[in-house]
């Protein structure tokens, strides 16, 4: 029985119970979209905000802090003479960083949103008072960033997903980029000649026939939504649960979004009733893919700031993966959603030809941003003919309008234009050459040292993507990225929920950071951050949350 012939079946059976055929079918249709959401509050928007709103600030008095998971006094202040030092030691390292922070906090809203949330709030206010950590740099080279103090540091940041090649590169190919242009200038009235290459070449690496520029990524995503709206004349989009598609409402409908969910269903991914819904349902525009999903399904971007556990996890298998996504492509062509790939992040890392490539699926479109901009902002799409047009002849007042200063800033496209001739090289292509092999074949060896040295750490690659996981239940494993950052190990603020490795790391490069690791994990343990007994359970520590939550609520 075809899902059509079940809707029309349900619907007159509710009939006979008082309900109009349609009614009926509008009840069905709204109970399959319900079970297509993920159960997690990430797939119910409405419920997540009323969550968050109810959830009480508090932060640990010392004696909390340091006994959190019900230690012996004798390890609590093992701990709190062990943060007394590893904080001394990064201020005596860097006082010139820090103080530059310090006064830039004052006027840097980012840097006050950073520095509150590297780590669960509970333990935020204390750890502050006690660890700071510099967020200035003001040299690079290789795979290494150096502070204003000149410590160096190697760099597991990978600029959040900018730095593929390694940054030699971007200065290379922005300085080129300026030599290009300059003759112009930043003029924005008309384009630049190298404009029409750029179009060229990204043509041929998506497979799509028009491109539009813009200035960041979420502004290509927003784009790439809005022509599907409007050339499908529905609103609905679709994105899948845990997945960043940029900052703006319709794809960030939970927590972090002031403004109500609107025209957004967020699904399961990889889930064979959200293909259900996209078969039946006609209000759906598009379907958004950010590929990076890959090795967190239906989990959010793996930060510190949620390791109040050991629960985290991450699993990558790419033959389950492009399955997904083949069924997916074909349910969309079926349906007549536009099926929009989100390659800002991952865009070039996985293969010169992206995601697409990588995973031998054609997107309706494509978004790039990051590396694309060989060193400077921009945003990218990519798309089919018929969906790229802005406005119809027929109806010469309805137009999709979209424009930008700077979208096509004569020093950006030339920028992308030096990074495109390098994207060709033997140097570069040489950067994919068992790519995957080899990262896998890194993280075993990561998996291997840290297991003989019996640290609870466990690395997920997916490629030169990673993320650590925790093997132990413990209230404290968001305390590693302070230690990495004492060996000299440079971690984004979400901590060692992703570690992005640039592809100019070579295995001495790979070794000198294991090194530092196992340095980070065996001081951690030492000084008694991983203490527990046989009562301490991932689903012990969230009992107690719980209660705590429930105590302070109360009070309040």
């Amino acid at each position: 029985m075809s899902e059509t012939t079940t809707l029309w079946t349900l619907g007159a059976a509710a009939a006979g119970a008082g309900l109009t055929v349609k009614v009926a079918q509008t009840i069905v249709r709204r109970l399959n979209l319900s079970a297509a959401k993920h159960p997690s509050l990430g797939g119910h928007s409405r419920m997540a905000k009323r969550v968050t709103k109810l959830l009480p600030g508090y932060a640990y008095s010392e004696s909390e802090f340091f006994n959190s998971d019900g230690a012996p006094d004798s390890v609590a202040q093992q701990r709190r003479a062990a943060l007394i030092r590893l904080g001394e030691s990064l201020k005596t390292r860097c006082p010139i960083t820090l103080a530059l922070t310090q006064e830039a906090r004052q006027g840097l809203p980012d840097l006050q949103f950073t520095g509150a949330y590297r780590v669960p709030y509970q333990f935020s206010p204390l750890l502050r008072q006690y660890v700071q950590v510099g967020a200035f740099y003001q040299a690079s080279e290789g795979v290494m960033l150096t502070d204003l103090d000149g410590n160096q540091y190697h760099d597991l940041t990978g600029s959040y997903g900018v730095n593929v090649f390694g940054v030699d590169v971007y200065r290379q190919t922005t300085a080129k980029g300026v030599a290009m242009t300059q003759d112009l200038g930043p003029v924005l009235a008309g384009l630049h000649p190298i404009v029409a290459s750029n179009v060229a070449r990204l043509q041929k690496i998506s497979g799509l026939d028009q491109v539009s520029f813009h200035m960041s990524g979420t502004e290509a995503v927003m784009q790439a939504v809005r022509l599907a709206r409007y050339h499908t004349k529905r609103k609905n989009l679709v994105r899948f649960n845990g997945a960043y598609h940029g900052w703006w409402e319709d794809v960030q409908p939970g927590p972090g979004n002031p403004m109500p969910p609107r025209e957004t269903y967020t699904l399961a991914d990889m889930s064979e009733q959200a293909l259900k819904v996209l078969r039946t349902r006609k209000d759906i525009a598009c379907v958004l893919i950010n590929p990076l999903q890959a090795i967190h399904p239906n989990k959010s971007a793996p930060g510190d700031s949620s390791l109040v556990d050991s629960s985290r996890s991450a699993h990558y298998d790419r033959a389950a993966y492009t399955e997904w996504l083949k069924k997916l492509r074909q349910v969309c062509t079926d349906a007549g959603i536009v099926l929009i790939f989100d390659e800002v992040f991952l865009g070039f890392r996985l293969a010169p030809g992206g995601a697409q490539e990588y995973f031998g699926v054609q997107a309706d479109m494509v978004t790039y941003g990051k590396t694309l901009g060989g060193g400077l902002p921009v945003g990218v799409v990519c798309g089919k003919a018929a969906l790229m047009k802005r406005f119809r002849e027929e109806r010469p007042a309805d137009i999709c309008f979209a424009r930008g200063t700077f979208n096509s800033h004569p020093y950006v496209m030339g920028a992308m234009s030096a990074f495109l001739d390098y994207l060709e090289t033997p140097e570069a292509q040489s950067c994919y050459a068992d790519l995957e092999a080899k990262q896998n074949a890194r993280c075993a060896r990561f998996n291997q040292l840290m297991a003989e040295a019996g640290a609870p750490v466990v690395a997920t690659a997916m490629s030169s993507v990673w993320t650590l996981s925790y093997n132990q239940p413990s209230r404290y494993n968001w305390l590693l990225q302070f230690y990495l950052r004492e060996q000299g190990l440079a971690l984004s603020w979400v901590g060692t929920g992703r570690l992005i490795w640039s592809l100019n790391y070579t295995e001495a490069d790979f070794e000198q950071v294991m090194h530092k690791f196992l340095a980070a994990v065996k001081h951690m343990a030492a000084d008694g951050w991983w203490w527990r007994d046989a009562n301490l359970t991932n689903k012990a520590i969230k009992r107690r949350l719980l209660k705590e939550m429930w105590s302070h609520w109360k009070s309040h």
